[in-house]
């Protein structure tokens, strides 16, 4: 194959961070050609010990999920706690293009590592942060995970469940992922910047106004209440504005997700689809605001159930198809692993692994005239430190002198 140049060859990235979110964005860097070392304590990052939550196997060499957030990059261990940690960790600034952190900024005060203290070393780096709640405000230094500053703290869990109920079930990942997607945007757009003057910049973000961001159309309604026929969050599923829009279940016992958002447009198509065009010559049932108005709006949500209730999932597939009908199956995480058109769009590879291949996610960037990265797995905790110090230019001895002082550690090697 052609030596094809990645868009961030000859980039170099430092990421002190933990978990997914900030990890995230260094794969992704990593994914575009970046150089990216990863420094962890001797305890490791914590995404390593979390395979029981998630259903996995507590085994280095096949953590699935460490590998998904930290493929492509080199891993040191390092004490910044010791000035000869410090010292490193500077060495490794001295030519790095970005730094990426998710410390709070309270515990990046005590160590002198905020961007004012770095950019007057550093004046060109891009320094990005991403933290649960932000910089400034009461809670900054508040620990934040996308259970809590993400999903909570953002209204999702308090109005994005069906009334009289609990919270929907929450899964890790997916408040850290959108955050990470916003980080990378910043980070690049610096980079650009940086590259023209040859200046730096602090880039930051947080799960708070990330979360906030991705939930704006609903909180900007919400602030009208129900003047203009909207609804308030959490609502009865029965009173939605679109009859159509709750998942339908099927004769089968599956669920279809069917969308429109222009009414006029898609509810005359399904009550095509389910055999009641009849239920269109009545003057209220054919306008969606008059069904609001006179109160029939639980009436259209059952009418739609019970219509959907007739056929199986594979038999409405062609119904809805040739109708230009919005629609989607509800799979189970099991069936989107091997669903055809995901894998035909680079969705997934294929990571051999002692127990059998399985099936990792890329980050969902692609390029045209990039070829996709060749994966290998995640950094074992401290695998490549030896190699990273001596690139510093420290010596065999020098590099024996930390590890005896416990302020480096060289790791297992794949």
């Amino acid at each position: 194959m052609e030596d094809v140049k990645r868009p961030l060859d000859g980039v170099k990235v430092v990421e002190m961070a933990t978990f997914i979110a900030v990890p995230a964005v260094g794969r992704i860097l990593a994914d575009m050609g970046a150089e990216v070392i990863k420094i962890e304590s001797a305890k490791g990052d914590n995404l390593r010990f979390t395979a029981p939550n998630e259903g996995r196997p507590s085994d280095p060499h096949e953590d699935t999920n460490f590998d998904l957030e930290n493929a492509n990059k080199k891993g040191i261990v390092l004490d910044l706690r010791q000035p000869k940690g410090k010292e490193v960790l500077f060495k490794l600034l001295d030519d790095a293009d970005v730094f990426l952190t998710n410390w709070r900024p309270g515990a990046l005060a005590r160590q002198n590592l905020t961007y004012d203290e770095l950019k007057v070393k550093y004046p060109k780096l891009i320094y990005a942060s991403l933290t649960g709640y932000g910089d400034k405000g009461p809670d900054k230094d508040l620990p934040g995970f996308d259970y809590t500053a993400f999903f909570a703290r953002s209204g999702w869990s308090g109005s994005l469940y069906q009334k009289g109920t609990v919270p929907s079930n929450l899964i890790p990942a997916l408040g850290d992922h959108q955050a990470a997607l916003a980080l990378t945007a910043g980070v690049l757009g610096a980079l650009y910047r940086a590259a023209k003057t040859g200046k730096g910049e602090n880039v930051s973000t947080n799960l708070l106004h990330t979360a906030i961001w991705v939930q704006s159309f609903q909180i900007q309604g919400a602030q009208y209440g129900t003047e203009f026929h909207g609804v308030n969050y959490p609502f009865d599923r029965r009173e939605n504005p679109l009859p159509y829009q709750p998942a339908v279940k099927t004769k089968d016992d599956r669920f279809l997700q069917v969308m429109g958002p222009n009414f006029s447009i898609y509810w005359p198509l399904i009550m095509k689809a389910i055999g009641r065009e009849d239920v269109l010559d009545d003057p209220v049932m054919n306008d969606q605001k008059k069904i609001q108005e006179a109160g029939r709006l639980g009436e259209a949500y059952d009418l739609v159930q019970e219509g959907f209730q007739q056929k199986t999932m594979e038999e409405w597939i062609p119904i809805l198809t040739e109708l230009d009908i919005p629609f989607a199956a509800c799979k189970t995480y099991e069936e989107v692993s091997k669903d055809e058109q995901a894998w035909a769009n680079d969705v997934f590879y294929e990571m051999d692994y002692p127990r059998g291949p399985k099936a990792l996610v890329r980050t969902p960037i692609d390029m045209s005239d990039t070829p996709l990265p060749n994966y290998d797995k995640a950094p074992l905790l401290g695998e490549d430190t030896e190699e990273v110090l001596k690139g510093l230019g420290y010596t065999d001895a020098e590099i024996k002198e930390l590890e005896e002082a416990g302020i480096a550690k060289q790791g297992e090697r794949k």
